[in-house]
């Protein structure tokens, strides 16, 4: 990463698991036409198989080691505008919240603990809640990942109260003016 050049005037959505990354990704490259990059799904491509695999074969500690990678890469100057939308503990390492903070605006969503519950509690993709207690697993996650999200963010958007179509507009806004002071 060429510390000289401009970041890129990406939207990245961070946020723990359920607070609608993907789905507010979706809503934001439907109104400005960027490609999204969901990265979990890239890398689930890559790796040709789910997460939850990845995690079972390989160990959290080496999908950790990819989304660096594809952080890396997704930090190219070159690269056009885009929507990133990351995985729920990729702002766990150093560099990550670095290098997010690089591609441009990072937004975290943000959700109470009993809306995740409602949202990933159906949901047996997730290999952080294959655990006797996932309330406390939460709990704990959140509790670790809280300060976390709030280093590497510009925006913090609690979720639980809006609509993808006000999310997006709102971040959308603060967006306008992020990018109009850094150019």
């Amino acid at each position: 990463m060429n510390e000289s050049q401009p970041p890129p005037k990406s939207i990245v959505l961070i946020g723990f698991m359920g607070s609608g990354k993907s789905t507010v990704g979706r809503e934001l490259q439907h109104r400005l036409g960027y490609p999204l990059v969901d990265m979990d799904q890239v890398i689930e491509q890559r790796a040709r198989k789910s997460i939850a695999a990845i995690f079972a074969d390989e160990g959290e500690e080496a999908f950790r080691d990819m989304e660096t990678t594809l952080l890396e890469e997704l930090n190219d100057p070159a690269a056009p505008r885009r929507i990133i939308s990351t995985g729920g503990g990729v702002i766990g390492r150093e560099r990550n919240r670095a290098l997010l903070r690089h591609l441009g605006y990072v937004v975290w969503l943000h959700a109470p603990l009993a809306v995740i519950l409602d949202r990933t509690g159906r949901n047996r993709d997730r290999p952080l809640l294959h655990t006797d207690d996932p309330v406390a697993r939460v709990e704990a996650l959140m509790a670790v990942r809280k300060p976390l999200y709030a280093e590497a963010a510009h925006l913090h958007v609690d979720t639980s109260g809006l609509d993808c179509g006000e999310l997006a507009t709102g971040i959308l806004e603060s967006a306008r003016y992020f990018f109009t002071g850094h150019l």
